[in-house]
């Protein structure tokens, strides 16, 4: 997809350190990146006769220029070359990105803790985009080791298409190899590793077993630590799990200690 690498920014540091990562990852796909500041503007505050789009106010949009225009210093310092646009928007952060993420290639949040709530349930803005983005959702978190694999993950032990040519496509890019955890290909379908070996014969490709459902997710997790980057592979989910992360993905991350790319199949 040529879509630009969104991130979600905050004014936050680990914002910040996801507008870099955006910005290198734009540069290594050739395409733009989109800064989004989004405002949250709750319906209950807004004047008699306002738009709830509308505050009414420029101090709102002053404070988000200002936030968008640091974090556009930051991208071109690490990324000269990249094309950089921003917005800021109101409506509710993680609706407002996963709008905005069916355009994107790639969208990319800091782990600050930011929390959503629907329907009695809590959780990070990552992992509602995990589930319910339409790009592929990066967070960026923990300490990668530079000389580190990527290791790759399904959260039901399968290896799904989308997330090993993700996995494929970071090692090469970046000079490593890939650890895949309990990966095999399904039933009757050919497994993904085997042809992305030939397109991507310059990366290595080694398997970790693990134990249990339990213990692959702490497996997962604990794999961060020698590793340059985490992606996690997600079945699509029905209705009435669509607003929940997979086990393997909430362990992910919650515990990680370097950056965790979350890739779902198609249908």
């Amino acid at each position: 997809m040529s879509g630009p690498v969104l991130v979600g920014v905050d004014g936050s540091a680990t914002a910040m350190a996801a507008v870099e990562t955006g910005a290198r990852e734009a540069a290594r796909r050739g395409v733009d990146l989109r800064l989004v500041h989004v405002c949250a503007w709750p319906a209950a505050t807004v004047a008699p006769g306002v738009p709830p789009w509308d505050p009414g106010g420029a101090r709102t949009y002053a404070s988000g220029d200002r936030v968008l225009a640091e974090a556009a210093r930051r991208a071109r310092r690490v990324a000269p070359g990249v094309r950089v646009t921003g917005a800021v928007l109101l409506g509710d952060p993680a609706a407002v990105l996963e709008t905005e993420s069916r355009d994107a290639s790639l969208t990319v949040v800091g782990s600050r803790s930011v929390t959503w709530s629907g329907r009695g349930r809590r959780g990070s803005i990552a992992a509602r985009l995990a589930v319910r983005g339409a790009s592929p959702v990066l967070m960026v978190r923990g300490a990668p080791d530079a000389d580190g694999p990527v290791v790759l993950a399904c959260d039901d032990g399968h290896v799904g298409r989308r997330a090993a040519e993700f996995a494929f496509t970071q090692a090469s890019a970046r000079g490593t190899e890939v650890v895949v955890l309990d990966g095999r290909p399904r039933e009757g379908v050919r497994d993904p590793l085997a042809a992305l070996r030939e397109h991507y014969p310059d990366v290595a490709v080694h398997r970790a077993r693990t134990r249990a459902r339990g213990g692959t997710g702490r497996a997962v997790a604990g794999a961060g630590g020698p590793a340059q980057l985490i992606v996690v592979g997600t079945r699509p989910r029905t209705a009435w799990t669509a607003a929940l992360p997979t086990w393997a993905g909430r362990a992910v991350l919650r515990r990680a200690d370097c950056p965790v790319a979350v890739v779902r199949e198609e249908r």
